[in-house]
């Protein structure tokens, strides 16, 4: 992930001032122009902030005045890449600022004339913060853009947990109201667009996990060749979690096994050592179970409370009356990313989203 001085720097603010500057020789950018020298600390969301800020300074006109500016600027092949981002954000303020439908509407529009540049995914937050049915329903025509990039900000922008976006409370408290976008593009012909797709779809793993479920259930029933990975890729929180039903489209349904373990090498370690689990997995029925194992660490935190953690063992197939052994040799070194405390844990076995047992040991500083 390259710095933030590297995406939205100095480089990229005089670059905007510059396009700006030539599409209105007469506003005042002083404002912009000092805000280069105050980007250092800031991180990469305040860089944007600032000169969004900046920019509404220098061009205090009402909503279309801006927006002719930001179009002439447009001309120039120069205006593009991040410093885009206070750009579009801008335009979504003004825009909701002017309280008029008219600014709303062709705000959108800019937006998607913008989005090719860099995605306008973060300002259309405020249009759907400010009127959610609205901007949705031109996010939905937007899914019948021939530009992909424009098909992609229908998915993206509209994403109830967009990654370093503000939440829109209207979608969180309306589960699914964005569904009916996915549904049109989860066959779309670009893979750019489809990725967004399934990480859209994934997000609803979070409050939802059935409704996660039910559309690629819907979306398998008409398929293209794309489908499946799609499917695979937007299930791979649920399927994380345990989920049954999303396991049984995988095509890894309830199987009849018999379980001998987990065990552990020992009943206590360090933190900074290792402990090791087998486990033997026997199908007992008549038909060949596909399976996928997976392990579950419950930790002691800081709090007291357990919680627990997924890792993925492997996935096989096993063929009635046969048995297979798993094995994991799981570190408890400490990482930047996890802390670990002394207390009680345990490892649970997981096959197809359903528990086979656990072994407790005691961690110790």
């Amino acid at each position: 992930m390259p710095f933030a001085d590297e995406l939205i720097g100095p480089d990229a603010a005089r670059t905007l001032m510059r396009t700006i500057r030539t599409a209105a020789p007469s506003a005042d950018l002083s404002v912009l122009e000092g805000s280069i020298d105050r980007l250092g600390p800031l991180a990469l969301r305040a860089r944007a902030d600032l000169l969004r800020d900046a920019l509404l300074i220098g061009l205090p006109g009402d909503y279309p005045e801006f927006a002719r500016t930001i179009r002439r600027a447009a001309e120039d092949p120069d205006f593009q890449g991040w410093s885009i981002w206070p750009v579009t954000s801008a335009v979504a303020m003004k825009a909701v600022d002017e309280q008029t439908s008219a600014a709303f509407d062709d705000g959108m529009s800019l937006l998607a004339e913008l989005t090719v540049r860099l995605s306008s995914e973060f300002a259309i937050r405020t249009f759907l913060r400010a009127d959610a049915n609205r901007a949705l329903a031109t996010a939905l025509e937007w899914t019948q853009s021939s530009d992909a990039h424009v098909r992609r900000l229908a998915s993206e922008g509209t994403r109830p947990y967009l990654p370093w976006s503000v939440r829109v409370p209207d979608i969180l408290a309306r589960p699914g109201v964005t569904v009916p976008i996915l549904d049109e593009l989860y066959r779309d012909d670009s893979d750019y667009v489809r990725r967004s797709v399934a990480n859209h779809l994934n997000d609803f793993s979070r409050d939802v996990p059935d409704l996660v479920v039910r559309s690629a259930a819907r979306w398998l029933d008409d398929p293209d060749a794309n489908t499946d990975q799609l499917v695979r890729h937007a299930l791979r929180t649920v399927i994380k979690n345990g989920h049954i039903d999303a396991l049984a489209l995988l095509g890894f349904a309830p199987a009849d096994l018999e379980v001998d373990g987990p065990t552990l090498d020992v009943p206590q370690l360090r933190i900074g050592d290792s402990v090791h689990f087998e486990a033997s997995i026997r199908n007992v029925g008549t038909e060949p179970a596909k399976v996928a194992i997976d392990y579950i660490v419950h930790h002691t935190k800081a709090n007291g409370r357990m919680t627990g953690k997924t890792f993925k063992l492997t996935t096989r197939t096993i063929a009635p009356g046969e048995s297979i052994d798993v094995a994991r040799q799981h570190s408890f070194r400490t990482l930047t990313t996890r802390k670990y405390y002394p207390g009680p844990h345990s490892i649970e076995l997981q096959i197809n989203g359903a528990s086979y047992g656990s072994a407790e040991f005691v961690l110790v500083g």
